[in-house]
């Protein structure tokens, strides 16, 4: 009997790719491919792409040459590089053509049937490159008559047979309480990879991280000028809450401690379900699953943040009061000129709503800097937000065309060396603002997941101390919020530079205090309670 064919999935961009490989890792092991770490060992290297600005791109292009030089040496296995990903679907066909490294440039729609795609090539065959398409028009545009139609959506799974708006909703979910009928099962799938029964899940885990992210939904139907991502990932398309659950359940029994919910708009959820109050009902759903203990949501939209939402965001146990907030700017010139909503004032307002909820509620966004006919005026205006706000965390980016936006076509381009200087002079702010509201956490009472233990070179501390556990409070998002790191001090003292680590597992939660900031990043002692 002939070994495994062996296969390596590198994946650039956000959690929601994170999502898209481990399904894809899930098929390919259920098709009975051995998943491997190291591109060196595997008979293909898949690179799922990032596609979202020009920085993006170019890391992932440059993740493709490097897999094509690692297939290249004589000395690895690896035998061919598959590009998928955003930036595959979003270029396809043009991408094949500049980067002939590439042996293959594979869509959306290749992901159902991708063990046999690679079979091929390994055999020699050279499939057709992928013709990109505006998504958007492969789905109807009531948002009601989109379930069930049959169009790939990475990360949903399977995918469910042809439905009625909101009969899917499980009767614990539902406001009428009127019961659906039951899931059917499904066949066995390699242990760690799915249920035997009941929603199927379609996920294979590509690590051991106590937190994971969770698909909400697909695509979005928002025309913010500026960005692409609507073309290539679609109208909005929302999971079925028993398959959220399902593979919530999953991933609890993966050791998963907190859920990351992601979309690329999770305020949108259940719109095509016909219930407008989905994610109330199922984020209590959501903390209530056995294992669970912190549910977080992502990518919420300032002028779809509904008095509910908020409400039981803060107010459900288990479910962390965090708001990731896509404010982008605060003049409401700017803001309608890039096809959104709000300003300033509105949303101060709603910083001061979410606050009087949950005072220590961490709250971040994105803003862009240099958008076509921004004015001093309006940087200050943004500065003025900012300042204000008191945000958590910002992330400051500087505008660049993006290929078929309506940003593209507009007049009142910013020279790209002002830009920089506004990137700079925002940033510098913002580094500011952020080292303050972290600094303002000082004495205050954090519950931290420990994700990984850092070492006395990595440490980071006056004391260098040994076998640091660090992790995140629930006012931290993943991987761009900051971390806290968990030490003790002697006895009565306030001295880090006598600090030594502490004995906690990853994947544990503890209680601490904190004792410093540096930057969004927290050093905490624990204290022994619950």
């Amino acid at each position: 009997m002939s070994a495994p064919r062996s296969v390596a999935l590198v994946t650039l961009g956000c959690a929601r790719n994170d999502v898209d490989s481990e399904e894809l890792a899930g098929r390919l092991e259920a098709a009975g491919w051995l998943l491997v770490d190291d591109a060196a060992d595997a008979d293909v290297a898949v690179v799922n792409t990032c596609g979202f600005v020009e920085q993006a791109k170019k890391d992932s292009i440059d993740t493709l040459l490097q897999a094509a030089d690692v297939r290249d040496d004589t000395t690895t296995r690896t035998q061919a590089v598959v590009a998928v990903g955003c930036l595959a679907e979003r270029y396809g066909e043009q991408l094949a053509a500049s980067l002939p490294e590439a042996d293959a440039v594979l869509g959306f729609d290749s992901y159902a049937d991708l063990a046999s795609s690679l079979e091929k090539i390994l055999h020699g065959d050279r499939p057709a490159s992928h013709v990109p398409v505006d998504r958007r028009t492969l789905l109807p545009l009531s948002p009601a008559a989109r379930q069930g139609r049959g169009v790939a959506l990475p990360g949903h799974g399977d995918g469910a047979p042809a439905t009625t708006a909101g009969s899917h909703v499980p009767a614990a979910l539902r406001p009428d309480g009127a019961a659906t009928a039951p899931a059917a099962a499904v066949a066995d799938l390699p242990a760690g990879v799915a249920p035997a029964s009941g929603p199927r899940v379609v996920r294979r885990r590509l690590g051991s991280l106590p937190w994971a992210p969770l698909k909400l939904a697909s695509g979005c139907d928002r025309r913010c000028s500026f960005c692409a991502i609507p073309a290539f990932r679609g109208a909005f398309v929302s999971r079925r809450p028993e398959d959220v659950l399902a593979e919530a359940r999953w991933l609890a029994g993966q050791g998963v401690r907190e859920l990351f919910l992601v979309s690329e708009n999770s305020t949108s959820y259940g719109k095509d379900l016909g219930d407008l109050r989905a994610l109330e009902a199922l984020l209590p759903a959501l903390a209530q699953v056995d294992g669970v203990e912190r549910v977080r949501v992502s990518y919420l939209q300032p002028a779809e943040m509904r008095p509910g939402l908020a409400e039981v965001i803060t107010g459900t146990t288990g479910v962390v009061p965090y708001f990731d907030l896509s404010f982008q700017h605060s003049s409401p010139a700017v803001l309608r000129r890039m096809r959104r909503f709000g300003g300033t004032d509105d949303f101060l307002a709603l910083v001061e709503r979410v606050r009087a909820l949950a005072p220590d509620a961490g709250i971040r966004s994105n803003v862009i800097v240099g958008f076509p006919g921004e004015t001093e005026a309006d940087v200050a205006e943004l500065e003025r937000f900012l300042a204000a706000a008191r945000l958590d965390v910002v992330g400051v980016f500087g505008y660049s065309d993006e290929d078929g936006t309506e940003a593209a076509t507009l007049d009142g381009t910013v020279d790209p060396d002002e830009v920089a200087d506004r990137v700079s002079r925002v940033s510098a702010l913002v580094d500011e603002l952020v080292a303050q509201r972290a600094e303002d956490r000082v004495g205050s009472v954090v519950h931290v997941l420990v994700e990984e233990h850092e070492d006395e070179a990595d440490a980071d501390l006056p004391g260098g101390a040994l076998g640091v556990p660090v992790g995140r409070a629930a006012h931290q998002g993943p991987e761009v919020d900051g971390v806290t790191r968990l030490v003790a001090l002697p006895a009565g003292s306030d001295d880090l530079g006598a600090a030594t680590g502490v004995d906690v597992a990853v994947g544990r939660f503890v209680r601490a205090v904190v004792v410093a900031s540096d930057g969004p990043d927290l050093v905490a002692c624990p204290d022994g309670g619950s």
